[in-house]
């Protein structure tokens, strides 16, 4: 951490399950004037058994502890093959990377308190195992990055605002960043604001829903709705939509977070209820105009009372869905909703840049939660630390290895 700049490699898998991002960046500087390079990102996609078992595995009636323990270990490899290939797109060797920030993969979230044998606990649960990261590539690894937070008090999430305030805040105008993954959280960031002025929250689902719905209509044979085609051929049910809308997490004041375990398969089995008197067509164009009114309803709840903003930044992969990012807009007068590209970050990226700088929080011994983010006591130093063995391992012997 004495040197002026770190090489460093960030991974991230979302509530999506749907693959590995693993982005390559050199980081410079420290706290407010820490500068962010992407040197190159790399999507490792699961495939369909993996991402299979990785979604039974946050079904609590689906897996046992022994499956849990071994898909830790299996999700490390994972990990470790996702920093290879970035490296290996890059032309980087593994002795050139200083650290890596791995957030690994949430099967379990469950930060609200419950009372269990004489105490009082919350938990959270991310597998990749950080050990298996850093023994397969040598390099230093820092993983479970919620866990601390969730111990302190907090909701383990989101975490990225910290990097929000890092690199995207503005001293001119109130910003809004909005990450568009499984589930949909936005960082606001007031114009001028300091760390302790920034808040975020989940605001509901994000591509969860559409996927799930768009998996299930189509028999498996598409996992998201590639360019809003599905949804794009089919009407909004009036009578649907404002019934979602009634959902009681929309209506929690932040701090809040959620996953899989409140957006997940029992609440698309309700929707689909809905197949009976509808099109599978209008039930996807419904849940994308869902997220977008979801993500407007919490801004016009908890944001714009608060503080003046004048531009929305979006981020994660439904940027990708121009149906989404056009309800986005219709639900939002008078805002731009921008991409993030505007700002110097591909939007894919970004979750796995975060975590990248978040590591790089973690070594330099800084704080890396917002208390009034998550709801924590106070801010901690995150993260499970594993160290590397050094410059011994290169690049093929991980391939030959696998």
């Amino acid at each position: 951490m004495g040197k002026k700049a770190q090489r460093a490699i960030g991974l991230m898998s979302g509530t999506s399950a749907d693959g590995i991002d693993a982005a390559l960046v050199d980081i410079r500087g420290t706290d407010a004037g820490v500068d962010v390079r992407l040197v190159d990102f790399v999507f490792t996609p699961y495939p369909p058994d993996l991402r299979h078992k990785i979604l039974d595995l946050c079904d609590a009636g689906r897996s046992g502890a022994d499956e849990v323990c071994r898909m830790h270990a299996v999700l490390g490899e994972w990990f470790a093959r996702a920093a290879l290939s970035v490296c290996r797109k890059s032309g980087t060797a593994l002795c050139e990377v200083d650290f890596i920030g791995s957030h690994g993969q949430t099967v379990h979230h469950l930060p609200d308190p419950v009372a269990l044998f004489g105490t009082t606990v919350r938990a959270t649960l991310q597998v990749g195992d950080p050990s298996v990261i850093a023994e397969r590539t040598g390099v230093t690894t820092v993983a479970d990055f919620r866990a601390r937070d969730v111990a302190a008090g907090g909701q383990g999430a989101p975490l990225v605002p910290m990097v929000d305030y890092l690199l995207f805040r503005s001293d001119r105008m109130g910003r809004v960043l909005l990450n568009i993954g499984g589930i949909a959280n936005v960082t606001v960031l007031p114009a001028g604001c300091s760390a302790q002025e920034v808040f975020a929250f989940d605001t509901g689902p994000g591509n969860m829903v559409i996927d799930a719905l768009v998996g299930r209509v189509t028999g498996d044979a598409q996992h998201y709705d590639k360019g809003g085609a599905l949804a794009g051929a089919g009407r909004v049910s009036p009578d649907l939509l404002a019934r979602l809308m009634q959902h009681p997490f929309l209506g929690l004041p932040p701090p809040k977070s959620t996953g899989r375990e409140t957006f997940g398969k029992a609440f698309v089995e309700e929707i689909l209820e809905d197949r009976r008197t509808l099109l599978d067509a209008d039930l996807v164009r419904t849940a994308t105009v869902y997220t977008a009114c979801s993500i407007a309803d919490a801004l016009e709840r908890y944001v714009r009372p608060a503080c003046p903003i004048e531009e929305v930044v979006v981020s994660g992969g439904g940027v990708e869905n121009p149906l989404l990012m056009a309800a986005l807009q219709d639900a939002l007068p008078g805002l731009a909703v921008l991409r993030i590209e505007r700002l110097g970050l591909p939007a894919e990226a970004k979750e796995a840049v975060a975590f990248a700088v978040l590591a790089h929080e973690t070594l330099a011994g800084r704080v890396g939660n917002i208390p009034r983010v998550t709801g924590a006591a106070h801010g901690s130093v995150l993260g499970t630390v594993a160290p590397g063995r050094g410059c011994r391992i290169s690049v093929d012997s991980m391939e030959r290895f696998w």
